[in-house]
């Protein structure tokens, strides 16, 4: 962030305005982290702040601080949708195009607040009166913490701040062991437990919570995983069926796709998520080394995201999908050799 957009910032933040946070449509730990994070730390500086979520998460994040204060667009549509009427400043977090909320992207659209944009996502779009935009950060909450730094007010960080942007950053870096986990992460996370984030309860209460259902999921998700060792790829595949046998919850098959990359010599693992009601099948795509999820799912399945890990999705129906898939994935077979 440059000199003019931390002073255009403090002149906004300057006296109590009316703000709206919104995160991207099913939102992660990142989102909600980074959006709790700000809640907390803007509240504290006297400002009117609400968070409105373009629709539900997952139940491993509703524990957080705050959680209680964050309204669901498509389930409380009219108290949501006059918190963002009434905004004269709306924050987005973890996302950069307007799309990325779904049902709101219109509503947002036709908003006549000023934006900010705190993202750390590829090609971000130009609909922000501040765009706080970095590819390289772990995280958007890393970006929320430097915000704060931008404006000398680390000081203000509380327990409740620290430990959603510990979770989020945590989440979003697959426990601080991605590439884009740097020395300034650690050093970020370091003062975050100083400042009071648990980092053992904060990883017990996001990881350690599992379900009968989604254990037993996790087991059919392994059992219909399939390896194309040609390509150095694993893809796994769960249809409508097999998710409601398990009792399928929102967040229950987050992380599976990341097992794939545990087999040796595999460096592209996808996911096929199966949604008869939204009539899409879902997809999660993760990478090793310089092959890059992003451009595959920008390319092919309407999708994007970070090199190394991006969302896609597909109108075809699952086996359509994935025969696509296979189709398409022939061309990339020199990038996926040794």
């Amino acid at each position: 962030m440059n000199f003019e957009d931390i002073t255009t910032i403090k002149s906004l933040l300057s006296s109590p305005q009316n703000i709206a946070i919104i995160p991207h449509k099913n939102p992660d730990g990142d989102a909600i982290g980074s959006c709790l994070a700000l809640y907390h730390f803007l509240k504290k500086k006297g400002h009117q702040v609400s968070v409105v979520s373009p629709n539900d998460y997952p139940k491993f994040l509703k524990w957080l601080p705050g959680n209680e204060h964050i309204l669901n667009f498509e389930k409380e549509n009219g108290v949501a949708s006059k918190k963002v009427k009434e905004a004269n400043l709306i924050f987005t977090l973890d996302f950069n195009d307007l799309s990325r909320t779904g049902s709101m992207e219109n509503f947002l659209k036709g908003a006549n607040a000023d934006f900010i944009m705190i993202d750390h996502h590829q090609q971000p779009s130009d609909y922000a009166k501040v765009t706080y935009s970095d590819v390289s950060m772990s995280s958007t909450c890393e970006m929320v913490y430097n915000f704060m730094e931008f404006l000398g007010e680390t000081n203000l960080i509380t327990e409740p701040i620290a430990t959603a942007l510990y979770l989020g950053i945590m989440t979003d870096t697959g426990s601080f062991k991605y590439r884009s986990t740097s020395s300034r992460t650690h050093r970020v996370v370091a003062d975050l437990i100083d400042k009071g984030a648990n980092n053992m309860e904060i990883h017990q209460k996001v990881y350690d919570t599992n379900s009968p259902s989604r254990l037993h999921l996790l087991g059919i998700a392994l059992n219909n995983m399939v390896i194309l060792d040609e390509f150095r790829t694993a893809y796994i595949t769960l249809s409508q069926e097999e998710l409601n046998a398990n009792h399928f919850k929102k967040g229950d098959t987050e992380g599976f796709v990341n097992y794939g990359l545990t087999l040796e010599n595999i460096i592209f693992a996808v996911i096929f998520i199966e949604n008869k009601e939204e009539g899409i099948i879902k997809m999660s795509l993760r990478s090793a080394g310089d092959f890059s999820v992003n451009e595959f799912a920008r390319n092919h399945f309407n999708g994007g995201g970070h090199t190394n890990a991006a969302g896609g999705r597909s109108n075809q129906d699952l086996e359509e999908t994935v025969q696509t898939f296979l189709s398409v994935l022939k061309d990339y077979k020199s990038q996926l050799r040794p």
